[in-house]
């Protein structure tokens, strides 16, 4: 039922905490970013708690409390015991076609726009 659902091998991409500002940051990428992309993800908004990136997908509603436990299982296979190092955080907007993954990458591309003028 609801409370007992169960998925097995999930794999676990990266656990960020919302103390470090620029937790979207890789070796490969080193823009300084944060880990919400631009406007927030879609139904939930701005992440300022600690998170966990999984691989692949969660099911039921995005603030749904998940519970996580230790695999029971010895796991064997090349593909679960391969060390995961990300090279790229996407950070676009996912409302319309987001193409700019900071707010600064953004404005250097669009140049003053008419709400930025009336705010000086």
């Amino acid at each position: 039922g609801y409370h007992h659902g169960t998925e097995m091998n999930k794999k676990i991409y990266q656990i960020g905490s919302s103390a470090n500002q620029f937790n979207a940051t890789t070796e490969n990428d080193l823009t300084k970013k944060n880990i919400t992309p631009l406007g927030g993800f879609p139904h939930y908004g701005v992440v300022g708690e600690d998170y966990l990136m999984v691989k692949g997908c969660v099911v039921g509603p995005k603030k749904r409390v998940l519970t996580l436990r230790k695999s029971l299982a010895v796991h064997t296979k090349r593909l679960a015991l391969e060390k995961v190092s990300l090279k790229f955080i996407d950070t676009s907007s996912k409302f319309g076609h987001g193409r700019f993954q900071t707010k600064e990458e953004k404005n250097r591309f669009l140049g003053v726009r008419k709400t930025a003028a009336e705010k000086t």
